[in-house]
């Protein structure tokens, strides 16, 4: 097995012990977000990790492709509920604005192959990448999926965003931005 895979499978385990382990607030809180409840964005204020991942099809891309516009960084996991909710909103919204500035980077933590098949039933429009440990790490060691990060267009994290938020929280920090 070649060490991609392998690092992969022990993110997605690891992900998966940290769900199975979430204690029950944390629980209610993710559930209570799926019913668009408020919940508190992760405070941030740093650059951009500019990472440089591989897209569904091999191509390389970089954060740094996307100067001068407001960035969209999602990662998220075929698997995960609220991430699948979530989507549909992204692919709106990159529809909505591609042509004002709005870039939108879906990072899947999760297989290849499931991502592949994810992006074309969803009708994905934007650039979907392939998780690496580093760029994980450097996000902050990702604690839950959905993670958002809201990158304003000189490369600073404006806003982290952990959990479902519905379409207009993401359309109003753009807005704000833009």
């Amino acid at each position: 097995m070649n060490k991609k895979i392998l690092n992969l499978i022990i993110i997605l385990i690891l992900l998966f012990i940290f769900f199975l382990f979430s204690s029950k607030t944390k629980i209610k809180k993710s559930s209570e977000s799926v019913r668009n409840e408020p919940t508190k964005t992760e405070p941030v204020s740093t650059i951009a990790y500019d990472f440089e991942l591989s897209d569904i099809n091999g191509k390389k891309i970089k954060l740094s492709d996307f100067k001068d516009k407001v960035v969209i960084l999602n990662f998220w996991a075929t698997w995960c509920p609220p991430c699948r909710a979530e989507i549909p909103s992204f692919v709106e919204l990159y529809k909505k604005y591609k042509n004002e500035g709005l870039s939108i980077i879906g990072v899947a933590i999760d297989n290849e192959t499931k991502v592949k098949n994810f992006v074309k039933e969803f009708k994905i429009n934007y650039p979907v990448l392939l998780a690496d440990e580093i760029t994980i790490q450097k996000y902050g060691g990702i604690r839950g999926i959905p993670t958002t990060f809201i990158i304003d267009k000189n490369g600073n994290i404006i806003k982290n965003y952990i959990g479902y938020r519905p379409k207009e929280t993401f359309e109003n920090d753009f807005k704000n931005l833009k």
